[in-house]
């Protein structure tokens, strides 16, 4: 029962709608795997005994109402815009932005040069222009613009208006049906089809209005606002093209093999994907399954490829994407990694919710310690010859090999923005972005070479013509080694390397031949991203943590240095995290900062640091309103006194001091990446959490994050269970003694992935501490997790065999050794099409835990990969009652979730 207040269930209960499957079916199936041998009643029993021996004067009931408050698409509704999102013009240092506030969208334009802020254009104005060219209102609030982007070298913004596909514009001229009325013909056919064959379990989805698209300008000299007649979308690029940046070859792969058509070609492929007068060339022939030319696509990922390739019957298949292409930047050549995976295992994954058969998908997957890795090489290719040339240094044995690319471009962030608006909704999205390789010309090709056991990196220069390679950097470490992009000064007279090597991450510089000339940064800091070079001025602009004194080190900030390691200077000073966006010209900075306790702000900076414009100040009105409140930020010692951890608690918004509250901790133990948050992050699950009576605490660990010094970072190696356990607890255990609203006999842990990892294993090692844990997706047993994160992280020994050859052995901890030590309430959940970490992990534990004769409650979320974003909502609310039973003594039991089916109409509109 959620409420043990009868006021409370009585207005609940005639809120109650009927169930539509939910904790049973609609988005998990619910396994209580050890409890059928035990029977419910028993169960039922065991759960009220619990609940009654707990501290009934520190109770309450769960806050179901202010949970419902703060779920994360209700904060979408309160606050908008959190950054300024700069789009650089490409003839001038200005740039144009958007900002939603409960006010609406306004656009802006920036002159950096002036140090002027003035609107994009006048929204009612453009509101009376749209309304007038398509018979529909709308006002300067609701302004419909979608895809807005600059052309015609920057004098006038294009933008997309969708419209109701029967509505009569005025004026339009009768309209001839482009390719894309004949793909959604297509998808309105495949849609029938679906309907005929039947859906998965669950109720019809809501049919989509049908909508057609019109085009718009706007004149940024005049004010104007075009409409675009005939006009179509401009061609978007199809999954399988990788095009030249010179944007006169395409490149691509059909079953295995590599193929290049020119630009001509390309528009009529754009046209009609079967158009039997394309010429192709065909580059390559040796490609075959498992050390192929073609990218492995997933199948839903394959679906979508197969409407763009519809028509085309060529007998060597269908268009397909190739591996990444690295095109050289003059477009004469590119290159590729192609991997050898013909001896390396397969793993599988169920689709089970496909009609009218569940489909099978296989893949490659090798595992920590096996003998067979994917084998690599580079491939580099003439455009005009279609020679090919293979680079295989074979530094070391299943070397790993990378291009090294160049910085990206204003152009290809703003492409890769384009995707991401067109993938919104995508559950499967496929970049097509191609990078550009980092050299200046196409005669060399910059690479790395890396050990199997990330101990030895080298840099490595390729002659393009000849194969023939240069080493010109190296680095030995006998812990792992995190890599950042090689960046080239004067196209490879001189090269910018960063390296841990003196136990912090710092930027070196050396000659073209690979001398090292100097350190450029230095102390006890890490730097990061570089954001831009300045060659004449010989001045390096990068990011780091941990410069500032007094402040947390996880704080980003941008800074200056000479190359020669003179002059450092902070940018961006502020005891706060600063995200930084800057052009290509890298003249200028829009900075956005703030904290977990503070309101996000934008501001506009030169490359002096000096202040030119505050741009924006998020609007928390609403929020606040609602009665947000902002989580409190803490430093903390580790279990061994002396280091430092850092963190946050977030405490229910009706917080009563005087009360006595379960804790619940959010892990995810590293190594590269700490998720402790530290900018303004009111959608985190963890608000709505904390609402139902819980503190939750968000703190770091030993071992947990590459933001620290090296020692922090690799404190885990070789431990990989079990490393941050003890600050975990130790954490705790100091918080309270300082806040005693904090009740140490109720703590709960929850986590994702290595979270889910870390929960199992401290409700395994400290069962008597932690109480209820809620581990998704964890990779409880890393020999059936993939071997380049397990191998890396936690170690793979190289032992050289009698006969010369050399054998990788690997040994971990795994938490099914210790099923037998759990004394709490643990919930596994995995996805079953989870490809990253598989749900075999999950099975593993679950089937150590009945053999130990142990309770524990299981879901498995049926259609969901490795992210359960398709239904966050619904696991935020599951994971909420799990705790509420468990560390609070109550929680709902019906079957529906109130909070849910509240969202929805109880009858869709037609």
């Amino acid at each position: 029962m959620r409420a043990t207040n009868s006021a409370q269930t009585m207005c609940r209960g005639e809120n109650r709608l009927a169930r539509v499957g939910v904790y049973a079916g609609l988005a998990a199936v619910s396994l209580l795997v050890a409890r059928a041998w035990a029977g419910q009643e028993n169960a039922v029993s065991a759960a009220n005994a619990e609940a009654s021996s707990l501290d009934r004067t520190s109770q309450a009931a769960p806050n179901y109402p202010l949970e419902e408050r703060f779920l994360p698409d209700q904060v979408s509704k309160l606050v908008f815009d959190l950054a300024v999102t700069p789009h650089w013009f490409g003839e001038s240092d200005r740039f144009w932005y958007s900002y939603e506030t409960p006010e609406g969208t306004r656009y802006y334009v920036v002159d950096p040069v002036r140090k002027a802020k003035a609107p994009l254009w006048d929204n009612a104005k453009v509101a009376a222009a749209l309304s007038m060219l398509t018979n529909f209102p709308y006002d300067a609030r609701h302004l419909p613009v979608k895809r807005l982007k600059l052309e015609d070298k920057d004098t006038r913004m294009r933008f997309e208006v969708e419209i109701r596909k029967d509505a009569v514009v005025p004026n339009e001229p009768k309209r001839e049906k482009s390719q894309e009325d004949i793909e959604e013909q297509g998808k309105e056919g495949e849609i029938k089809q679906g309907e005929q064959e039947g859906q998965a379990a669950g109720p019809p989805a809501e049919k989509p209005e049908e909508t057609r698209t019109i085009y718009f300008a706007f004149d940024l000299a005049t004010g104007k606002v075009t409409r675009l007649d005939n006009s179509e979308a401009s061609k978007k690029k199809p999954m399988w093209a990788s095009v030249s940046p010179d944007e006169k070859t395409v490149v691509f792969a059909r079953q295995h093999n590599l193929y290049q058509m020119d630009a001509e070609n390309y528009r009529k492929a754009l046209q009609k994907a079967g158009d039997t007068s394309v010429v192709e060339a065909q580059l390559t022939t040796d490609g075959v399954e498992k050390y192929s030319y073609a990218r492995v696509l997933l199948p839903e990922q394959e679906e979508q490829l197969k409407k763009q390739d519809k028509g085309d019957t060529n007998k060597a298949g269908p268009r397909i994407p190739a591996v990444t292409i690295h095109w050289s930047k003059d477009s004469k050549k590119f290159a590729l990694e192609r991997n050898d995976d013909r001896k390396v295992g397969d793993y599988w994954v169920i689709h089970s919710l496909t009609n009218p058969r569940p489909v099978l998908e296989t893949r490659s997957y090798a595992l920590p310690g096996e003998a067979n890795v994917p084998i690599g090489e580079i491939d580099i290719f003439d455009v005009a010859s279609r020679q090919r040339m293979v680079v295989e240094p074979k530094s070391f044995v299943d070397e790993v090999l990378n291009v090294a690319d160049a910085a990206q471009t204003e152009r290809d962030r703003e492409e890769l923005r384009e995707e991401q608006e067109e993938n919104r909704q995508n559950p499967a999205p496929l970049s097509r972005l191609s990078p550009k390789w980092a050299a200046d010309t196409s005669d060399v090709l910059y690479f790395t070479s890396r050990s199997r056991d990330f101990r030895q990196v080298e840099v490595d220069v390729a002659d393009t013509a000849t194969g023939k390679v240069q080493k010109l950097i190296e680095e030995r470490s006998n812990v792992w080694m995190t890599q950042k992009p090689l960046r080239l000064v004067g196209n490879g007279k001189e090269m910018l390397w960063w390296s841990e090597r003196d136990g912090w991450g710092h930027f070196y510089l050396y000659d073209g031949q690979g001398k090292l000339k100097n350190q450029i940064t230095a102390g006890e800091y890490v730097t990061d991203q570089i954001a831009s070079v300045d060659e004449k001025a010989r001045m390096l602009y990068f990011t780091a943590n941990g410069h500032e004194a007094g402040e947390d080190p996880y704080f980003t900030h941008l800074y200056r240095i000479g190359l020669d390691g003179s002059g450092l200077k902070l940018l961006t000073p502020g005891n706060f995290s600063h995200a930084v966006n800057w052009p290509d010209s890298g003249k200028y900075f829009v900075d956005t900062y703030s904290r977990v306790d503070t309101t996000p702000k934008s501001a506009l900076l030169d490359g002096q640091g000096t202040p030119l414009s505050e741009l924006e100040t998020t609007d928390v009105s609403q929020l606040i309103t609602a009665g947000f409140k902002y989580p409190e930020a803490f430093k903390v010692k580790a279990d061994d006194g002396v280091t430092d951890l850092y963190g946050v608690i977030y405490k229910p918004f009706d917080f009563d001091a005087s009360r006595k509250y379960p804790v619940i901790e959010y892990v995810y133990p590293g190594p590269q990446v700490e998720q402790v948050t530290k900018a303004f992050s009111p959608k985190s699950p963890n608000v709505p959490l904390a609402q139902l009576g819980f503190v939750v605490v968000e703190v770091g660990n030993r071992g947990g994050s590459p933001q620290r010094d090296k020692w922090y970072d690799t404190y885990g190696y070789g431990n990989l269970r079990d490393y941050g356990l003890a600050d975990k607890k130790a954490a705790l255990e100091r918080l309270a003694a300082a806040h005693p609203y904090m009740d140490l006999s109720r703590v709960g842990m929850w986590g994702h992935s290595g979270g889910g990892f870390m929960t199992a294993a401290a409700m395994l090692q400290y069962p008597h501490f932690y109480k209820a844990g809620w581990s998704e997706s964890g990779n409880h047993d890393n020999n059936v997790y993939n071997n380049t994160w397990s191998e890396k992280y936690h170690g793979v020994r190289e032992e050289k065999q009698k006969d010369g050859t050399e054998k990788f052995f690997y040994e971990i901890d795994k938490n099914s050794e210790i099923a037998k030590n759990l004394a709490g309430h643990l919930m596994l959940t995995t996805g079953d099409m989870d490809d990253n970490v598989s749900m075999v992990n999950t099975m593993r534990l679950a089937n150590a835990l009945i053999k130990a004769n142990k309770r524990f409650e299981m879901l498995v979320f049926p259609g969901m990969r490795h992210s359960y974003m398709p239904i966050q909502n619904y696991v935020i609310l599951a994971r909420g009652d799990f705790f509420c039973k468990w560390l609070l003594g109550s929680s709902d039991t019906g079957a529906d979730i109130i909070e849910l089916e509240r969202e929805k109409q109880a009858t869709p509109s037609k």
